[in-house]
């Protein structure tokens, strides 16, 4: 393996470890159906949070080199790509159930890919090497069709189900359309920091926003308690009838899905383009899948299984292309 292409492979490496982690967030909410959509986002980075707390010990020397700037944008990266971004998708799949959504977010690599060759770096990122349209659009369009051909497949069985809800999954789906918009904002967002920042360590990175994120899951909890209580709902605050079940859930969520994944997903942001690491979030989807149908306990139809070749031959693809040189910018 020659030296240039060593990042390329390990940064693959990292995006398939990322991706399934990942894959768990979208059967958590599954265990749970009586749980609401915010209790189990803010749980989640709340368990995030404090499982960041003894972690920044151990990076005190890394946390201590952030400015206050990056310290800001580890706040809105929280924000956007872990609370509002959760919320909307926790939402989407206790109304529209697993597949859904996980074929709505698989959009992602197209998506991102499209949005990262189209949009000009921020002020102060690495300006990054584009992919010609000719050469990125080979692999969009395998990765498109096997995305479609999924979809298909799940809306079949939406039609044939007699007792299916159509509102309802009309509602989850436009909620798993809005964790698009804030999933194809935050990967790009946090690879151009990283990428301006290749001295700086990824694991570092992840533990910070679990710290900037805690602030913000430990806020929204208590509202949703004090909403509960001034509303006179009934629900057991603050864990709910299963209080076991959700803390262990929460927390292994937010170890092996939260941090992990981000640290994973770091390392892989570190190595490799936005417009190439945006196509790797596919391994996501295909974890995602791949846990849904075990929790079915049911073997995936012939269709399902095609698209899935066809999102996997897309990936190979796309590894195997290398950018453009950037062209030089003054500093």
């Amino acid at each position: 393996m020659t030296r240039a292409g060593a990042p390329l492979v390990t940064g693959t490496l990292f995006a398939l470890a990322a991706g399934l982690m990942w894959g768990l967030v979208f059967i958590g909410p599954l265990p749970l159906p009586e749980y609401p959509a915010t209790l189990q986002a803010f749980g989640r980075y709340v368990a995030f949070g404090l499982i960041a707390l003894p972690l920044a010990w151990f990076d005190r020397r890394r946390l201590a080199q952030l400015t206050r700037a990056d310290w800001v944008e580890a706040l809105k990266l929280g924000l956007v790509g872990n609370v509002i971004y959760y919320l909307l998708l926790a939402s989407a799949i206790q109304r529209a159930g697993g597949p859904l959504p996980t074929m709505i977010i698989g959009t992602l690599p197209v998506v991102i890919a499209v949005t990262s060759n189209l949009r000009a770096a921020g002020a102060g990122a690495r300006a990054e090497a584009r992919l010609p349209w000719a050469r990125l659009l080979p692999s969009l369009a395998l990765i498109a069709a096997g995305i479609a051909l999924v979809n298909h497949v799940e809306l079949q069985h939406l039609r044939a189900d007699p007792a299916a809800d159509l509102a309802r999954y009309a509602l989850g789906a436009l909620l798993a359309i809005g964790a698009v918009a804030c999933w194809t904002w935050y990967p790009i967002r946090n690879a151009e920091w990283l990428r301006a920042h290749p001295d700086r360590s990824p694991r570092g990175w992840a533990t910070a926003q679990g710290l900037a994120t805690l602030p913000l899951a430990v806020v929204g909890f208590a509202g949703t308690w004090v909403a509960y209580a001034a509303s006179g709902n009934p629900f057991a605050m603050p864990f709910g009838p299963r209080a076991l079940d959700y803390v262990g859930l929460m927390f292994a969520i937010g170890l092996f899905a939260s941090w992990l994944g981000t640290l994973c997903w770091n390392e892989a942001s570190q190595r490799l383009p936005p417009t190439l690491s945006g196509q790797l979030i596919v391994f996501e989807t295909l974890a995602a899948l791949s846990y849904a149908f075990m929790l079915r306990g049911r073997t995936p139809e012939l269709q399902t299984l095609a698209g899935v070749a066809l999102l996997v031959a897309g990936v190979v693809w796309a590894v195997r292309m290398q950018p453009q040189a950037a062209a030089a910018h003054p500093a």
